[in-house]
């Protein structure tokens, strides 16, 4: 194999994090010592893996070179959207670093329960590509290796949400692939120009609002994913300390109240009782052309685009000039810590994510960059609806990875709801309660 088709530069502080974690590795292997989980540690990882070269003098920061294991060879867990697309680019990896690279079909929300069960065992993929809200038992469980060698790289590289996104407490673990959020979808036919803020908003939906011809201004649905906007735009959060630490719960903070008292009077802009605006509904009314602004993601992109004469900006700003915080996912590459090869995984991880590889991603499955380069392309900057959910990505916040987010969500709904259909109720009142609500079913857990 040609050795110069198979190197990738890399600075040598990189190169002896990457020694010392081997040899950690190895050590923990032969001490059958554990992370604390309990659980087997990874056992194979090559200390020849990484040729180090000449060190050159001290202080400078030289090039060195990284080489897969020999005789690597990489099994990839994807979802089967992207297959033929990570068919092409395990082929381009295989012709650049000479490992070849077997793509399985498996979708992205069970790759987390797979690489649980079978990662110990040595049967689970080298490489993941799973959503980000998976990894905290992930992590937990020490079945992923941490984004080490390549980190300064990719921290540099990607939007702060992805790497925000891909990290488990403080530690950055993915090499961030896609990004998603929801934004504004606007009828161009209705709205010439897209709305700004949310007076923006009141103001077209006071002239356009007719409910006995089923026209409506602006629709979402009333749940905790499409209307964070209402709780992260106004200083309100969920958990503390970037939504990793449980004990601390914000629904109840000054931030959060303001942000579900300014939700409430939009009750005059959409006169519907929360729990008939459902994703069916709005997706008809909008298809019919009698919804002339839609709150929804790229997933429902098809479904207008022979139907309505639309574009995506993102969400009005609030009432003080700021711009709307959504919640957004990320997909990142994984590598398994199980893995036998764990340095051609990491270099595939890194590979598949470059900028280059993101926009061909885009080309051929639509897929939203988390690449900063890559989302300021033409390519992306030049379509209309790629370019607004861009745009809103960079104002978003991951949703939280924790385990304890299941116990946010009906929760949340229900207070929700309550703000929106009874306008005599109090509002700090019915925040205190939720999160009475939710802290007594995570401590039942």
């Amino acid at each position: 194999m040609n050795q110069e088709k198979r190197r990738k530069r890399t600075p040598m502080t990189m190169i002896t994090l990457c020694l010392a974690m081997t040899m950690v590795l190895a050590a923990c292997s032969t001490n059958g010592g554990g992370s604390g989980t309990g659980g087997n540690q990874p056992a194979n990882t090559n200390n020849n893996a990484v040729n180090a070269g000449n060190m050159g003098n001290a202080g400078q920061e030289e090039e060195e070179d990284i080489v897969p294991e020999e005789g690597a060879e990489l099994v990839v867990w994807e979802s089967k959207e992207q297959l033929a697309y990570m068919q092409e680019l395990a082929a381009a990896f295989e012709a650049e670093y000479g490992v070849p690279v077997k793509i399985e079909e498996l979708a992205g929300g069970e790759q987390g329960g797979r690489l649980a069960t079978d990662g110990p065992s040595k049967l689970a993929a080298d490489v993941l590509t799973m959503p980000h809200d998976q990894i905290g038992q992930a992590v937990t469980a020490g079945l992923l290796l941490p984004n080490d060698v390549f980190e300064e790289e990719t921290r540099a590289t990607m939007v702060e949400a992805a790497i925000t996104a891909s990290s488990y407490d403080g530690v950055l673990y993915g090499y961030p692939k896609s990004v998603e959020t929801y934004g504004l979808f606007y009828n161009q036919d209705l709205m010439p120009e897209a709305p700004q803020t949310w007076d923006d908003v009141i103001a077209f939906a006071k002239d356009y609002n007719d409910p006995g011809q089923n026209k409506y201004a602006i629709m979402w649905e009333f749940v905790g994913y499409y209307t964070y906007p209402f709780i992260g735009s106004f200083g309100g959060y969920i958990f503390g300390d970037d939504n990793t630490d449980p004990s601390d719960l914000g629904l109840n903070s000054e931030g959060t109240v303001e942000g579900f008292t300014f939700l409430r009077s939009l009750r005059e802009i959409l006169p519907m009782n929360a729990g008939d605006v459902t994703y069916d509904v709005k997706t008809q009314l909008f298809q019919e052309g009698k919804l002339a602004m839609n709150i929804d993601g790229p997933w429902s992109v098809a479904a207008f685009k022979d139907k309505v004469n639309f574009g995506v900006v993102p969400l009005p700003q609030t009432p003080e000039g700021s711009p709307s915080m959504s919640f957004s996912g990320v997909k990142s590459y994984y590598v398994n810590s199980y893995s036998n090869y764990p340095i051609a995984a990491r270099l595939f991880a890194q590979f598949a994510s470059s900028k280059e590889n993101q926009l061909k991603n885009f080309e051929m499955t639509g897929a939203i960059p988390a690449n900063i380069e890559a989302g300021e392309d033409a390519a992306i900057q030049d379509d209309p609806i790629t370019s607004g959910f861009f745009e809103q990505f960079t104002n978003s916040t991951p949703m939280p990875s924790i385990s304890q987010i299941n116990s946010v969500w009906d929760p949340l709904k229900a207070a929700f709801i309550s703000v929106w259909d009874d306008p005599n109720v109090d509002v700090q009142q019915i925040l205190d309660q939720t999160v009475t609500t939710i802290k007594a079913d995570i401590d039942s857990k």
